[in-house]
């Protein structure tokens, strides 16, 4: 029987839409993979930076679009009286650090983990508090860092045990291309890129009637150039009359050869994520998930609200996400030891723990049982001995 405070409803512990609690044994897979995920990028040469949860509004949506202006909560500072806002995306943050903290004249490669906000969840069943997970190189333009990247996030999901992971492929340059030229406000530019991203041919087709031929019929192929490798063949001679878009597909093609280990294909009206994207895109998936584990790609414009236009490529992924579509590992299991004072005792288990083992100490009184603690061994006194014997 549970009492409660006359004055306090059952809604005290009742949480937001979309936000939960994380409970021990899901909480232990979480950690266990955010440490096997800082270790693969570290081991790439990526460097840990911790921004902070808040941030004066401009900072976080300065230049990155009204998608992620939505998703932000914003309030009010007490100090000085100026909006700020609780971050729902990492990559502006650690844009300003590398333009105005680091200032480096070369590479730096940045990696972060830690929670953001969401106003809304960004797809069916998803927590409105993401664990996100990231990593980032600027100073470098070459298409190698693309591949870089991609290949530190495959090799993240493959560390994590995800199975079936399959690349997907894309280009914003693509669509500006197509675009270039065109007289088009912002309001008509987000339906054309909605209705690309919807694969919606009769909308797109009255959303473009009034475009150059050349855009028109170019914006409609891309609804069809979708699938393996074949598809930039395809790309190559629907879009020859948008001569940009050769180095586009070329440099594509050159990614998705150095890809191994996972098959690749491309969706060339692709165009979803945050506004900040300024070249190639990637999107991960498995079979045991709905929707894209890994989003990334190239960002050369982020710092430039931050006076300091670096290249930048990178990738993002959700923890809480990933932890529900991977086996959940055979933890090691720990030791039961009797509540002693002796110094005998207290060594013994001073020197278990050093040893990397969980020795849970049964304290005066207590009656839970072995299997509660995930105890499957003792620490028992034997023949004036402390030794550890099965349960």
């Amino acid at each position: 029987m549970f009492l409660t405070h006359p004055h306090i409803s059952m809604s005290a512990w009742v949480l937001p839409d979309h936000i939960a609690d994380i409970l021990p044994s899901e909480a232990k897979h979480i950690e266990a993979l955010r440490r096997g995920l800082l270790d693969m990028a570290f081991s790439y040469g990526y460097e840990l930076v911790m921004p902070p949860l808040l941030e004066h509004l401009e900072s976080l949506l300065t230049g990155a679009g009204e998608a992620l202006d939505l998703q932000t909560f914003k309030l009010v500072d007490q100090i000085s009286g100026r909006m700020m806002g609780l971050r729902a995306d990492t990559t502006q943050q650690v844009a300003r650090i590398d333009a105005h903290l680091l200032n480096r004249q070369g590479i730096a490669r940045l990696c972060y983990c830690g929670p953001v906000l969401h106003t809304w969840p960004d797809r069916p069943h998803a927590t409105r508090e993401p664990l996100q997970f990231g990593a980032e190189i600027y100073g470098y333009a070459g298409v190698e860092a693309d591949l870089e990247v991609l290949e530190l996030a495959l090799a993240c999901l493959r560390a994590a045990e995800v199975p079936d992971v399959s690349v997907d492929l894309a280009d914003v340059r693509i669509v500006r291309s197509l675009l270039a030229g065109v007289p088009v406000d912002a309001q008509v530019l987000r339906e054309v890129h909605a209705a690309l991203a919807a694969k919606d041919a009769s909308e797109l087709a009255i959303l473009t009637r009034n475009f150059p031929a050349p855009s028109r019929e170019g914006l409609l192929e891309l609804l069809q150039l979708y699938g393996d490798e074949s598809v930039l063949l395809e790309a190559e001679k629907a879009l020859k009359r948008t001569p940009a878009v050769h180095n586009v597909l070329s440099n594509l093609k050159w990614i998705a050869e150095r890809i191994n280990g996972a098959p690749v294909t491309f969706d060339l009206s692709d165009l979803r994520g945050y506004a900040y994207y300024s070249g190639m895109r990637f999107s991960l998936y498995a079979k045991s998930a709905n929707d894209a584990l890994v989003r990334g790609g190239r960002y050369d414009e982020v710092g430039a609200v931050f006076g300091r236009n670096r290249p930048a490529a990178g990738f993002s992924l959700d923890l809480k996400q990933l932890v529900g579509v991977v086996p959940t590992p055979a933890f090691k299991a720990s030791i039961r030891a009797p509540w002693v004072e002796t110094a005998q005792a207290r060594d013994a288990v001073a020197a278990l723990r050093a040893g990397g083992e969980t020795v849970v100490c049964a304290l005066s009184g207590q009656s839970t049982q072995a299997d509660e603690l995930f105890c499957d061994r003792e620490l028992a006194y034997v023949d004036g001995c402390w030794i550890v014997q099965a349960v």
